[in-house]
């Protein structure tokens, strides 16, 4: 069963990352996710979000909360890897935008990329990482897909509705399965973790922590702040497995990764869902029918 979800895992990944991209792209005009990245003060506060206040913040956790090296090395490669295709599914839960959802893993994958080759070996001395590891999983599964799916839908517009849904069952049950595989997998990992309290309560802190620095470096408008917070908080995992995998060689660093993951939907999906009940309802529409005038 081990090797079964050693391959099941992977794939599931690999097809949530695809679909939920091709969806934000399938779902999502051009213009929306080039409209927020022209905003230069907003992209700037989403990067110093990510890859300043977010590292600091595992740093000093991991300095106040007692964790063995290799779960304080799982933390801090989780704290510099940012753009996660996860957040799809949250700003989905939230009913947010999905322009400014596109446009931030736009912006924060390409930096993610160059920071963490340059970061990790200085939060974790001895460490070397290579960029082009990082960079292909993530264009091949996130950056393509949307251009894909905004090419789409700019050259076959009336095909794109009829696709989305489909395309969105899709990342849902990829994501399911996913999680129920990962749980499965590192049960003993996890009840492990569990059973110590202090990774947990790390991990948990962070999260919610990473969630309050990017709500509250959003700007005025509540549909960034809710972006950017989720966004923050939500770490991108697949970059830091793939260096945890290459660049250590005890699994409690992966082990510390995959727990942190889970944990972090355990919070935000809550989160996302509370956003979502106490949202404004939209304006009504109070014009009369075509056809009819107004008494």
């Amino acid at each position: 069963m081990s090797n079964s979800l050693s391959y099941i895992i992977p794939v599931a990944v690999l097809v949530y990352s695809v679909a939920s991209m091709l969806s934000v792209g399938l779902g999502t005009a051009l213009r929306s996710v080039l409209g927020p990245l022209r905003d230069v003060g907003a992209v700037s506060r989403a990067l110093i979000a990510n890859f300043v206040l977010v590292p600091l913040l595992a740093l000093g956790i991991v300095r106040l909360v007692p964790l063995d090296w290799p779960l304080e090395t799982g933390l801090l490669l989780l704290s510099t890897a940012a753009g996660a295709p996860f957040l799809v599914k949250l700003t989905e839960a939230a009913e947010g935008r999905m322009g400014t959802s596109a446009a931030l893993l736009v912006a924060l994958l390409p930096v993610t990329v160059l920071y963490m080759p340059l970061a990790v070996p200085v939060l974790v001395p001895g460490t070397t990482v290579s960029a082009v590891a990082i960079a292909t999983p993530l264009v091949l599964t996130m950056l393509l897909p949307l251009v894909a799916g905004l090419v789409f839908r700019a050259r076959l517009k009336e095909w794109a509705p009829r696709l989305l849904p489909r395309v969105q069952t899709v990342s849902t049950v990829a994501l399911l399965v996913f999680v129920a595989a990962t749980i499965w997998r590192n049960a003993a990992t996890i009840a492990d973790l569990l059973s110590q309290g202090t990774p947990i309560l790390a991990g948990v802190s962070a999260i919610v922590s990473a969630f309050v620095i990017g709500y509250g470096f959003g700007g005025r408008q509540r549909h960034r702040r809710e972006v950017l917070g989720l966004g923050t908080a939500q770490r991108n995992v697949a970059a830091s497995m793939v260096v945890a995998t290459q660049s250590f060689h005890d699994p409690r660093v992966n082990a510390m990764v995959v727990v942190t993951s889970l944990l972090t939907l355990v919070v935000l999906f809550p989160i996302a869902f509370t956003m979502r009940r106490l949202r404004p309802p939209a304006p009504r529409d109070n014009r009369p029918p075509p056809g009819r005038r107004p008494r």
